[in-house]
């Protein structure tokens, strides 16, 4: 697909806000759909639980990235609103509508990622309908080792992994996707490196200037730590990795604090 008109839902996000100058240097003209008006030009107001603002929004458009989401209102957003979106996107004869999805949510027995699935199914369904998935970002991996190293004792599920990629590692793939003819699913994006989650919290403990932490092995209990512990979360052969490394992302974000 040639550069064209492109729809950001969920444009103000963390990936979003990286997408957008990606998307312009590649030639497209950027639109970015919220659910409140706001001064950057572009900026379109619309709201996925509703359905407000949808027709107008993909009106002209050539082709959508799909970013949004709602942990506290999934089903309404996540699902429902993707089917909105999608029947806004057809009755407006977009070309290729792109959903950012998650390596793994098949396999994990979660509410967000049971609807990231959801999501999935319906635009995988649709002609026009690609989906790119990705690892966790740097960002989670980097909260949870915070979360974990509150006292001197980390407690780690034994076995848990990710392979985070970094927020700037994804707007070159997703422009790369989105001018794609090909429809359907796209390889996976993961990091680099997979690392241990408690390894993890003890290098962001140890780079803090804290006390090395003593690590706890724990049984990855229930069905959702033992999916993450077999490393449903971690990309397959075949998929595509990023560039950017756990250390160097933790010594930018301790530069900056």
């Amino acid at each position: 697909m040639t550069a064209g008109t492109a729809l950001l839902v969920g444009g103000t996000g963390e990936v979003g806000r990286t997408l957008r100058p990606a998307l312009e240097r590649a030639g497209w003209a950027v639109r970015v759909l919220s659910r409140t008006a706001g001064p950057e030009p572009g900026r379109v107001v619309g709201d996925l639980a509703t359905g407000s603002g949808l027709e107008a929004a993909v009106r002209g458009v050539d082709a959508v990235v799909h970013l949004a989401s709602d942990a506290r209102h999934l089903r309404a957003v996540d699902v429902e609103g993707t089917g909105r979106l999608l029947e806004a996107a057809r009755g407006a004869g977009v070309g290729h509508v792109l959903l950012l999805s998650i390596v793994g949510c098949d396999a994990v027995p979660i509410a967000y990622y049971r609807a990231k699935v959801a999501a999935e199914q319906q635009v995988l369904a649709d002609p026009a309908g690609s989906v790119l998935r990705a690892t966790q970002f740097h960002s989670l991996a980097l909260r949870l080792a915070e979360g974990a190293t509150r006292g001197p004792i980390v407690l780690a599920p034994r076995g848990l992994r990710a392979a985070p990629v970094d927020v700037d590692d994804l707007p070159d793939r997703l422009v790369d996707a989105l001018a794609a003819d090909r429809r359907g699913r796209a390889p996976d994006l993961g990091g680099p490196e997979v690392v241990d989650l408690g390894d993890l919290a003890v290098r962001w403990a140890v780079a803090r200037g804290r006390r090395r932490p003593l690590v706890v092995r724990l049984p990855a209990v229930g069905r959702a730590l033992g999916a993450f512990a077999s490393g449903a979360n971690l990309p397959a052969a075949g998929a595509e990795r990023g560039t950017r490394t756990v250390e160097a992302f933790m010594t930018e974000r301790l530069a900056g604090s």
